[in-house]
């Protein structure tokens, strides 16, 4: 997904959806859209992408679709070229493609799951902000969002390769910062809590797993996907000028780090 804004300091985005997620990422598009931003949908799936089209059609949001599997190099490249034709410029890359194609005890995964979990939810994190940074700098900058997890600092039971790769994310936040800040471009990671996504049912659906989590959160409920996009709106916005390198951890309170 991609998003162009003239507000508060928002002008160009690309948001990558990938179907788990989608939540997430359509509340990052409509929180960048809302304050002004051209969004660059993209989805592996077309019923994905024109369904969060119509959504924020029907919201007043300027929108474009493509499928895209980020995992692909002809994809990736075909997105970038895309939305520089159709916005002329890049500002903002939102990355939030992620799999999990595996669950239970990670010395049971193999190296395929391994394989396909790091090529999508890491290598092309990575690949994608190569490929959008040479363009942001002829702009005089821009910013970069990494989607991360609570999964990243607290690996959950059964998802030990997906978190992992999460973990993954923040030391890529971390690598990437200093490298950019030389053009200007800023670089920071959210970590969300559970959060009522497609991904997560499994967790927030059952009551009782639900109850056990309300006992590690200062704010006893789960969270929403608005409530990510509102931080990610934040991290790309000019009040956040002087943040880069970070990651914001949106959970409710849980103690995953201090």
């Amino acid at each position: 997904m991609r998003v162009i804004t003239a507000v508060k300091g928002l002008k160009r985005c690309i948001i990558e959806l990938f179907s788990p997620l989608l939540r997430i990422g359509l509340a990052a598009a409509q929180a960048l859209g809302k304050r002004g931003a051209h969004v660059v949908v993209s989805s592996r799936r077309q019923a994905n992408v024109d369904k969060a089209v119509a959504l924020l059609q029907s919201q007043s949001i300027q929108v474009t679709g493509t499928t895209c599997n980020v995992g692909k190099g002809e994809d990736r490249e075909q997105l970038v070229q895309m939305t520089l034709d159709r916005c002329g410029a890049i500002d903002i890359l939102v990355s939030n493609a992620a799999v999990n194609p595996f669950f239970g005890n990670i010395m049971d995964s193999t190296e395929e799951v391994w394989d396909k979990i790091l090529d999508v939810n890491v290598k092309s994190a990575f690949l994608m902000t190569k490929l959008v940074a040479p363009h942001m700098e002829k702009r005089g900058g821009g910013n970069v969002i990494f989607v991360s997890s609570v999964a990243g600092y607290q690996p959950m039971q059964a998802l030990g390769p997906y978190s992992v790769s999460k973990t993954a994310l923040l030391g890529l936040t971390r690598a990437l910062a200093p490298e950019l800040a030389q053009s200007n471009i800023r670089v920071n990671c959210v970590a969300p809590g559970i959060i009522k996504t497609r991904f997560s049912s499994a967790l927030w659906q059952n009551e009782g797993i639900v109850d056990e989590f309300k006992k590690q959160l200062c704010i006893k409920r789960v969270g929403e996907p608005e409530e990510i996009g509102s931080v990610i709106a934040f991290l790309c916005s000019k009040e956040a000028s002087y943040i880069t390198g970070e990651t914001i951890t949106v959970t409710g309170g849980m103690n995953c780090r201090l």
